[in-house]
């Protein structure tokens, strides 16, 4: 394999799919168990010997410094780049271009929590000398490439070129550009990659992928997937690759402070310095740090964002 050693790891997006929930704290940073979103994209990548990161902010810019005070993760210093006007995807890469060495670049969606192989999709990009490699899934939706196993090359996107082929993969929000890629962006301008990503296939430059279903792969887009997430990930061994703090997937964290008369029932979370009262029921309910819960209170299917006080009865709901 040869070797990649930087990543911008996408973390601009509003998270609208996730309000309110994301209304006071960036979608990368909503909590997985005791674990940041993005921390597992920085986790995945340093177990593949990434040295320099990149990461783009835009809503609640403040919260990512309380999160990361020093700019550091697990000894790794996270260039954080803030897009006061939203940029896309295309437009933050091309806004960190003059930052990067002539050298491809791996790019990460915050909004999803994966372990799949990357180790493969570098030795794809590599030995195939594409311009840009994505990583495709094939039992999961939505499935948007049209794709030729044959020679590894994408044909289409969301039929945007018309070509009526079958779209049968799943692109993972991981991918891997050249620098000639990457000089084709317009800086300052506010685009998707995907229509450069049409636009290579059009000229018949080589935009390849390599579908990869071993491994876990979850868009965490919704408050169901959100909840969902955690049901899985309770029952699976998950990740194949270390990650920063070996007690990320404890139910309760050590600074919680719930009564012994209260029940967790499910998949239940308290999280960082949470309070949960006597004889409160949570049931299927997340507690984000410093959420405190009234005695006698029962949740259900509910989450409850930082620092909310909440009593009574309440299911469904995020508070």
């Amino acid at each position: 394999m040869s070797e990649i050693t930087q990543a911008f790891v996408l973390g601009a997006g509003l998270g609208t799919r996730l309000r309110p929930l994301t209304d006071d704290l960036p979608k990368p940073l909503v909590p997985v168990f005791q674990k940041p979103l993005i921390t597992f994209a920085f986790d995945h990548l340093i177990d593949i010997g990434i040295a320099n990161f990149f990461a783009n902010t835009h809503h609640r810019p403040e919260r990512f410094v309380e999160a990361f005070p020093a700019a550091i993760y697990r000894d790794r210093r996270i260039q954080f780049v803030h897009e006061p006007e939203l940029l896309e995807t295309a437009g933050g890469i091309a806004n960190i271009a003059g930052a990067l060495p002539d050298e491809p670049l791996l790019v990460y969606n915050a909004d999803i929590l994966t372990d799949l192989p990357i180790a493969r999709l570098i030795d794809r990009h590599f030995h195939s000398g594409n311009i840009v490699t994505l990583a495709l899934r094939s039992g999961q939706e939505p499935k948007h490439i049209a794709f030729d196993a044959g020679s590894g090359r994408i044909l289409d996107i969301q039929n945007a070129l018309g070509s009526g082929l079958p779209h049968e993969l799943l692109f993972t929000g991981i991918y891997i550009i050249e620098r000639r890629f990457i000089d084709r962006l317009e800086r300052g301008v506010k685009r998707s990659v995907v229509p450069y990503f049409l636009e290579l296939i059009r000229a018949g430059e080589k935009i390849g992928g390599v579908v990869i279903d071993e491994g876990n792969w979850w868009d965490v887009g919704n408050r169901a997937s959100y909840l969902q997430l955690h049901r899985d990930l309770l029952r699976l061994k998950f990740p194949a690759y270390r990650v920063g703090d070996p007690n990320w997937k404890t139910t309760v964290h050590e600074s919680a402070t719930v009564d012994a008369s209260a029940e967790l029932r499910g998949c239940s979370v308290v999280g960082r310095n949470c309070e949960v009262g006597a004889g409160a029921i949570l049931d299927d309910t997340i507690l984000w740090a410093g959420a405190q819960i009234a005695s006698k209170s029962h949740l259900l299917g509910c989450i409850v964002r930082t620092h909310r006080r909440v009593e009574g009865i309440h299911q469904g709901i995020d508070i």
